[in-house]
Formats: structure tokens, sequence, C-alpha cells
């Protein structure tokens, strides 16, 4: 029962099209990227690099339908997985591919993402699937297992594609990939593959209750990848057609099983009911005959004319037999499902352990031994952070002290208002050898020239600088001119700030680094300007110190003030070894950052990782537990910061009374404060000078980090204009040719926009107004038929036949949608030549 309409070609399913590409070379760029950031040799990883580049070549020229096509697809997209664990997205290869679906199948896009190569990969993978499937003998039930399997791996494939590969590729996916468009793509191979399983159970002559559930679910898959494909821009209006028929189709073929089933079981009354659906369901799908193929429509045909056999028989043995009651379609129990098609996920590409490696079969994974970029990116982030503690957090700090300590001498007039007693003639011990220190570093001299090279590295980045934002003007510049030559219609790409967005906020972001460093500049020269003349004197020779520093006029000092000035010596002393303590401290802290290595503990554990976890992608937050254990040994040295400020404090408190005892004690005493003034402009100004020199080569770390950012930034723009302007050179050769066909290509896309939307509003419409439990798969169009044909009407059966016979017009015009392309004849009558044309 049921072979009348069993399949018996092979071309009643749809096969996904091949993407396609052009050639191009990884080996050079792959080349280049190790050798620009990684620590080992390009000539280690020769062999890797030719092999890359031979398996791309095998892969993206599969493009017909054989079994040898899919080791060598799959090779190529295991080793696009495996090496994401090596080496970024953006490897500065440019891939295009041309779109399988759509109306821009001829136009390709460009991406320089190893993601989307991936992502274009695997969609021939899953299209080589399908026509594998598409290309069976399915007259035989080994050839319908094998179609089944083909088809189920293919949507595995677009499964993988849409969760794993497209999400992650950082950028919008062409527009056969997009959500709507794999969704239709992948229901639509469910539907093929359990078609075949629905096939293999007719021939093997299964019981028909089992049969209706089968065609029922191929019924679901079916209706739910015409709803998708409504949804999409790249699925034709052909392909959903064709969904929609087999929609219909199998929903017809699951209620004729079914009421099969119930004559079996003496439900007569039944029986009628689901063969009369079984009828409705079958002329709804035979009202997509002018777009679907003979061989579907066949299909149909052979299946309506036996549904129409039995009902007939059937309707006469219960009225003339049985007598059952035949129960409205509501009362119907809804048909369940058996599903026999299940996405398969490619195992040996979505985790490669088990075909790359000695036990694999797809080769050695390449680039085995070469350091996970993600290890250079944690090393890093570990440096950053090392740094900060120990830069930020501990020397900076220690610095702060030491400055708030030197404010406090400065503004209680120490260490001058105790040397000039002390000391009433020549110089202090400590102002000799601050001079001396000045005079070894070349004085003003070598502060000038740090403060020039600085300032000439600070120009060279601001010129770079200039050259990228100029860059950017002229592309802008080149772009507005070309959109006012042929204006926004046919120049419709984004202009530049759209199109490198990311690239005008890191212009922007360049700009505040150097508006900031401007002003910190200024602000070292204000204070060089202010103590330029004092540290002249300090790099000069004792005479001109002795010359700077008058003597005091008092030789002797009362037992009173003696006794005071030691004790404030004492203090002062203390602080000169606090100060001089912190100095070693801070420079054995930057030993031991510097000493401190993690790129051994890291390739160990990556060496771990990978050994445990031969597939998993090496990321840096997976080194987060070293990162924090091998930080703490930091943690003593920030901890030391509150001894450091409970000691500052408790020698300020010191101090302060010290002195006020030092000045209580020599109060009224005037023989030495030219002198003591004297001392503390020279002391200070040796501070001052350190603290410029500080501030200076701050400036030079900065502006030459600073050098690898414009220049990085400026590369970018160069490389923005050049992309810019092949791409408006491509729009310009294409123009021509858009023109002369842009008439029949806008007329076909506006036919299938209406076409697409009829539909959506039809699945849409039917969606909303189902309230009733569903019996089985409902047709989504109107039941009523539409009318038959007034006398005198053309029909298509008719033929064309010219007469002065008028034509009357029908009661609704708007009936039958598609009868919409035929023009109306003129109500007045048949048109004769005689008449001519007129226009109302």
């Amino acid at each position: 029962m049921g072979e009348a309409f069993v399949d018996t070609t092979i071309r009643n399913i749809l096969a996904i099209p091949f993407r396609r590409t052009h050639s191009v070379s990884l080996e050079e760029s792959l080349k280049q990227y190790i050798s620009k950031n990684y620590d080992q040799h390009p000539d280690m990883f020769k062999q890797d690099l030719d092999t890359i580049d031979s398996l791309r070549m095998e892969a993206v020229t599969v493009l017909e339908p054989h079994v040898s096509g899919i080791r060598k697809i799959a090779s190529y997209a295991a080793q696009l997985v495996w090496i994401g664990g090596k080496f970024p997205i953006d490897i500065g290869v440019e891939f295009a591919w041309y779109p399988a679906l759509g109306f821009n199948t001829q136009t390709a896009v460009a991406e320089s993402n190893l993601r989307f190569e991936l992502a274009n990969i695997l969609f021939n993978l899953a299209a080589l699937y399908s026509q594998l499937a598409y290309s069976l003998n399915r007259t035989t039930t080994e050839g319908l297992k094998a179609a089944n399997n083909y088809l189920c791996l293919a949507s595995g494939v677009v499964e993988y594609l849409k969760t794993d590969i497209v999400p992650d590729m950082r950028s919008t996916p062409p527009e056969d990939m997009d959500t709507m468009t794999l969704e239709s793509l992948q229901q639509l191979l469910l539907a093929q593959a359990q078609e075949c399983s629905w096939s293999m159970a007719i021939k093997n002559g299964y019981k028909d209750a089992l049969i209706a559930k089968l065609a029922a679910k191929v019924s679901d898959f079916y209706d739910q990848a015409a709803e998708y494909g409504t949804r999409s821009d790249t699925v034709s209006t052909e392909w959903i057609h064709h969904m929609s028929a087999k929609h219909h189709h199998f929903a017809a073929a699951a209620q004729y099983r079914a009421a099969c089933d119930c004559m079996e079981k003496r439900k007569y009354g039944e029986e009628v009911a689901r063969l009369r659906d079984s009828v409705v369901c079958a002329n709804e799908a035979l009202k997509e005959s002018k777009w679907i193929n003979k061989v579907v429509l066949a299909d149909l045909n052979g299946l309506k004319m036996r549904v129409t056999e039995d009902l007939k028989r059937a309707e006469r043995d219960n009225d003339m037999i049985y007598l059952a009651n035949v129960p409205p379609k509501s009362e119907l129990r809804s048909l369940d499902r058996a599903s026999m098609a299940t996405s398969k996920k490619p195992s040996d590409i979505a985790d490669p352990s088990s075909s790359l490696g000695d036990r694999g079969t797809l080769g050695q994974p390449l680039f085995a031994r070469l350091v996970p970029y993600a290890v250079h990116i944690a090393a890093s982030i570990y440096a950053d952070r090392r740094d900060r503690i120990v830069n930020s957090s501990v020397i900076d700090e220690l610095e702060n002290m030491t400055n708030k300590l030197q404010d406090l001498l400065q503004s209680l007039n120490l260490p001058g208002s105790l040397q000039a007693l002390e000391k009433p003639l020549g110089l202090p011990a400590s102002l000799i050898a601050h001079a001396e220190e000045v005079r070894q570093l070349q004085g003003l001299r070598f502060l000038r020239s740090s403060m020039h090279a600085v300032e000439r590295v600070k120009e060279n980045d601001c010129a770079t600088y200039k050259e990228g934002i100029t860059l950017l003007e002229a592309e802008a510049s080149e772009d507005d001119q070309a959109r006012k030559k042929y204006g926004t219609d046919r120049w419709p790409r984004p202009n530049g700030q759209q199109a490198a967005e990311k690239l005008y906020a890191q212009a922007g972001e360049i700009d505040g680094y150097l508006k900031s460093a401007d002003s910190s500049d200024r602000l070292v020269k204000i204070k060089l300007k202010e103590w330029e003349d004092t540290i002249r004197i300090l790099e000069g020779t004792e005479r001109d110190l002795e010359e700077f520093v008058p003597s005091s006029r008092r030789s002797l000092m009362p037992s009173n003030i003696e006794k005071e000035a030691s004790r404030l010596r004492n203090i002062l002393n203390e602080v000169s070894r606090l100060e001089s303590r912190r100095r070693r401290k801070a420079e054995m802290l930057r030993e031991k950052a510097k000493a401190d290595d993690i790129n051994p503990v890291l390739l160990a554990e990556t060496a771990r990782l990978e050994r445990e976890f031969p597939m998993q992608k090496i990321e840096a937050v997976q080194f987060e537990n070293i990162f924090e254990q091998r930080l703490r040994q930091y943690d003593e040295d920030k901890r030391s910061l509150s001894d450091e400020q409970e000691e500052q404090e408790r020698l300020a408190v010191q101090l302060r009374e010290a002195n006020a005892a030092f000045a209580n004690a020599r109060k009224g005493d005037t023989s030495s404060r030219e002198r003591e003034q004297a001392l503390n402009r020279l002391e200070n100004a040796y501070f001052k000078y350190k603290e410029i020199l500080s501030n200076v080569d701050t400036g030079r770390k900065f502006y030459n980090d600073l050098t690898k950012i414009v220049i990085k930034f400026r590369d970018e723009c160069r490389d923005f204009r050049y992309q810019r302007r092949m791409e408006a050179r491509q729009i310009e050769t294409d123009l021509p040719n858009a023109m002369s066909s842009m008439s029949l290509a806008q007329t076909s896309a506006l036919q299938d926009q209406k076409e697409r939307e009829h539909l959506r509003s039809q699945y849409n419409a039917t969606k909303a107004s189902s309230s009733e439990p569903m019996t089985a798969p409902m047709p989504t169009r109107a039941k009523a038929a539409p009318p038959p044909p007034a006398a005198g009407m053309w029909s298509p059966e008719m033929g064309i036949k010219f007469a002065n016979v008028p034509v009357p017009q029908p009661q609704n015009e708007a009936a039958d949608p598609h009868n919409a392309r035929y023009p109306v004849p003129p109500k007045g009558g048949t048109w004769t030549p005689a008449s001519g044309l007129r226009f109302s």
C-alpha cells in the first residue's frame, strides 16, 4: 500500500551549491607573522607552511560530488581549527569567497579572518555531503541509507557552523550565512534525510502507523525549512515553493497512511475523515505546481490519484456497508511523530583529536612546535601586572613618600639652617657631594640634550600621526568626490568613518595622548626655567659655590644651640639613611622584576594543557592561577610600605619637634640667615634637578612607546586607503555592467521580494490563526478552491483563440493572486488592430 508514490527517481531533493574562491597563499603571510610576532624562526616550520597551502588548494578545488572530497575538505578544516589556537583571527591574509545563494553570487566577499575562511570551508563540506546524497541511487535501500547519513552529516555541519563558527567570526557573516538561512538549510537537510527514512520504511514493508509517523515528521521539517526560508534574503522563492509543496505532500501522505491504518483497525469513519484531509493537503501541494519540478509534481499527482480512488472506495463502503460516523477534522487525534533524522556534528573537525596526530587519519597537526599566540599574550599580561605592582604600587609609593619628606625639609628650611651654623665658613660636605653628582651627570648640558632628544622623538611621533590623519582625510575626500560624481544610489558603500570605526577611534585616542603629553612637557620646561640659574651654580666649580654661599659672622655656637643642633643633626642623618635605604630597595626591586621570567612556567603549563587536552584552544585566561601564585612574591614588598610610612611619620614628628626646639634656641640670631637661604636654595636645586631628570626619562619612555603605536596607526591608515581605492576602482569598473543590467536585476529582485513577502505573510497568518490542536501537518493556503471559469472565460486548458466574441470579466479578479501577472482584457470587448492603443 502506498508504493504508487514511492520515490523512483533521484531528482526530487535539493542540493546545496558550492561556494567558490580564489587561490591564496598562506605561506608567506604566516612566515612574516611568525617572524614579527613570535620568538621562533619561521624556517623551523617550512614543511608546515608548504603543507597548509597544499591542503587549501586541495580543499577549495573540490567542486564535484565525490567521496574523496570529504577527506580533502575535512583535513584543511581540522587544521584551521587546530591553528586557531596558535594564531589570532587576522594573520594578514585576505580570503575572498563568492556566495552560494542569493542574488550576489558573482560578487566576492573578502575578509582577513581565519574564522571566515573556516566558515566557508565548512559550508562547502555541508554542500558536498548534500550533493553526495543527491547523486546517489535512492531506489535501493542501501542508497537511501547512505543518503540519509550524508544528509544528517550535512545538517550537523550547518548546525556547527551556525552555533560555533559564525558567532566567533567577530564580523558580520555573509548574507547566505545569516541565522535564518542556516536554519532553513538545516531543516531542509533534516527533512530530506527523514524523507529517505520514510522511503526505506515503505520499501521494507513497515506498518502504516509507523510510516504515517515518519511522514508527519517529514512534513514538519519541510514546514520549518519553508518558514525560515521566508525570513531569509538568500533562500530562493523556488526553493521555498519546493519546501512548501513537500510540506503539504507529506501531510497528505501522513493522513493517507493513517487512513490505511484505520481501515486495518476497522475505524471506517475515521478512515474517511483522514482520506478527505489527505485530498485537501494534496490539493494545497498542487497549488505549487508551476514552481516545482516534474519529478515532485509526478509524485504529487500519483499520491492524489491513489488517495482519491481510496476515498471513493471508502465513502462507498461506509455509506453502503459500515454506516460509521465520520468525525469532523477537529475531533481527529493528532498524529504522532517518529524522527529518524538528527544532525551529526562533525567531531573530527570540531574536536580533531581523533583525526589529527599519530592515531589520526588526517595527518599530523601543523605548527605543533609553535608556541601558541595566547602564551605570548599571557607573558605580556603578566609583565604588565608585574611592572604595575613594582613601579606603581611600590617604587612610586616610595618616591612619593620621599618627596613628601623633602617637602617637609624644605618647609622647615632644612638642612640649610643647620648647615649654616655647623659650618659658618666654606661648604658643607653634603652640598659638595651633591654638586659633584650633578657635574658627573653633566648638569644642564645633559638635561638639555635629553630634552632635545625627547623633543625629536615627539616631533617624529606627531609627524607620523599627522601622516596617518592625512591619509584618512585623503580617503574621505576621494570617497566624497566619487559619491558626488555617481550619486548615493550607485555609490552605496559606507563612508570611511563608518567603514573604519576603530581606526578613527584610535586616531582620537592618540590625539588625546599627544595633548596630555604636551601639557606635561610644558610643566617640565617651566620647572627647568625656574631652577636653571641655581642648577648652573650647582654644576659650577667650588669657587662658584663659595661665592654664592656667604660666610656666617658667628664662628662658635652657644651650648644651648649646639645641643639642639646636635639633636636635629641626628634626626637628619636618620632621614638621609632612610632615603638611601629606599633607593637601594627600589633598585633591588627593579632587578628582581627584571629577572622574573615567567616564560618557562607558561611553556611548561602549555605543554601540559596540549598533552592532556590536545585540541583545546589555549587562552591567556587559563594562566590566571599561575599569575596569582607568581605575583605573590611581591606581597612582602607591598606590605613593607606600611612600615615605611610609619617610620616616616615618626621621623616627621621628631623632625618638627627638634627643628622647633632648634629655632627657639637661636631665636633672634640673624647672623647666618643669608647663608642659610643660599644653602637651602642649592639643596633644593639638587632635588629639582633629579626630579626633572626623572620627568624627562618618563617622557622619553612615553614617546618611544608611542612611536610603535603611531607607526602601526599610519600603516593601517595606508592599508585602509589602498583597500578603499581598490574597492572604488572595482565599483567604478562594475558600474557600466551594473547599469546595463540594473533594470532586469531590480525587476527580478522586486518580484522575488514580493513573492517572499507573500509567502511570509501566509506563514505568519497561519501560525497566528492556528488555535486548535493540529491533527496533521496543516496546509497553509486558503482552503477554498478557486471558482471554475465562467462561461466564455479563457482558461489555460482552452489554449489561445482569437475571435470577435466578447470575453466576460471574472467576478473577483483578486481571487487568485497568481493570475495577476496576466493582462486583463479591455471592458468593451476584444482588442482589434483597427481600434489602436488608448491610454486612460
